[in-house]
């Protein structure tokens, strides 16, 4: 999956999508990932759904003749017609504080002793963070829970009948594993190509792993936090990736902005997501990474007024890099991956192997976005199983021969140095 994540309240009226999901399409995304669309209660949070059959009104465009379900239904027909597959976000793990679950329906919300709402929380920075427009659906508490699930299995075919294949499903590991392999069995068999991808972030390797356990296509792994040296996000991949494959991103709807936190580095930008890229099954990136932005996406406020002017165009960067991942088949899966030693500490080199594929792959990380990083390696040979000759097939700079031994590389700043030998196909018969 090379996911696009199109931001509904930056991109406004659905009619005034298309030329986002053109843009993604001609950078060689196959899925548009679009966050909730659903009618907000109060706060205006997307997050923060009130109805979840009725649309945002932010998102409805007022002089279109056509009905509110029809101007989305048009919109990801078009997304279809591009070659990407439209992505829903599923948000049922909380609704509204609101909500008119809450008011028709409060045996399936969840409430503290004294009768009060439990609203869902998290810790950030050593603090207990409360979102009291929320309140916590009680999946595993409530007196009807066939009812809930009939709701919420309801809300899945209403989305899929919109024309959404797929679901991103917030928050995953909060609800019940049997919940999510009932609901994605029931989906499957009445339309089996429906995609799961389960939201985990923030919970433990072992949480994440009996989530992805109950059926899901792929999970989101922590890539983005890695500081290219410590084993615990090589330890986190061996646990889950026996499982299910995982989906890695320079940044998200939820993270401060690469483009902001690297101030304006585009050296930056590259190196990570050619990184999440060729580290992961999957990868994902949001709108305006492209080009740089820095001003953070905003559940609440984000406008199509707050699309940004840059000096930065990563487009063709950023195609290349999605060809390269759908053309070689060992950055398809999770597959082998391993650690190699440097010689030069900002150098990260990196071996990936497929024993489905039958294609090694060996890259070479500049993680110094602002100096160029020698590198030399005695034989390549000894990294490559195989024995197959190595080719360049990096997305800037290439090589048109390698040499194996010595092999020395000055790479400059931020630079991915991408090297794969040939998959079976591509073999020539001796």
């Amino acid at each position: 999956m090379i996911v696009y994540n199109l931001f509904p309240l930056l991109a406004g009226p659905f009619p005034g999508w298309e030329p986002h999901i053109e843009r993604a399409a001609a950078m060689g995304f196959d899925w548009l990932f679009v966050n909730p669309v659903q009618r907000p209660g109060a706060s205006g949070s997307i997050y923060s759904i009130a109805d979840y059959f009725e649309l945002n009104p932010a998102l409805i465009e007022p002089t279109d003749p056509r009905s509110a379900q029809d101007q989305l239904r048009s919109v990801l027909a078009v997304t279809r017609d591009r070659g990407m597959r439209p992505m829903a976000d599923l948000v049922i793990d909380h609704c509204a504080a609101d909500s008119v679950l809450v008011r028709d329906h409060p045996d399936w919300v969840a409430f503290d002793s004294g009768g009060a709402l439990i609203h869902p929380s998290c810790q950030q920075d050593g603090e207990t963070v409360v979102w009291t427009d929320l309140a916590e659906l009680d999946h595993q508490g409530t007196g009807d829970p066939e009812g809930l699930y009939q709701y919420c299995l309801g809300v899945v075919r209403h989305l899929l009948g919109l024309g959404f294949e797929g679901f991103r499903c917030d928050a995953a590991y909060q609800l019940p594993a049997e919940l999510w392999e009932r609901l994605i069995a029931e989906t499957r068999n009445e339309r089996p190509d429906t995609v799961f991808v389960a939201e985990t972030l923030g919970c433990t390797p072992w949480e994440t792993a009996a989530t992805a356990a109950a059926g899901f296509d792929f999970v989101f792994n922590s890539s983005k936090w890695w500081d290219f040296r410590s084993h615990w996000l090589l330890e986190q991949r061996k646990l889950i990736g026996e499982l299910v494959p995982s989906i890695g991103f320079p940044e998200s709807h939820d993270t401060p902005r690469l483009a902001d936190e690297m101030n304006g580095n585009a050296h930056a930008l590259k190196l990570w997501y050619l990184f999440a890229a060729t580290f992961s099954a999957g990868c994902l990136m949001p709108v305006g990474f492209e080009f740089g932005f820095r001003r953070s996406l905003h559940v609440v406020s984000s406008r199509p007024e707050d699309w940004e002017t840059t000096s930065i165009d990563l487009r063709e960067f950023i195609t290349v890099v999605n060809r390269l991942k759908a053309d070689q088949p060992v950055f398809r899966e999770e597959c082998s991956l391993l650690l190699l030693p440097s010689s030069n500490p900002a150098v990260l080199i990196m071996w990936r192997g497929s024993a489905t594929a039958g294609q090694e792959a060996l890259l070479f990380f500049n993680t110094d976005c602002w100096n160029d990083q020698y590198i030399e390696v005695n034989d390549l040979r000894a990294f490559v199983q195989s024995g197959q000759p190595l080719v360049d097939v990096s997305p800037e700079f290439q090589m048109d021969f390698v040499a194996v031994a010595p092999f020395s590389y000055q790479l400059r700043p931020g630079q991915g140095l991408v090297l794969v030998t040939p998959s079976p196909s591509e073999t020539p018969i001796r």
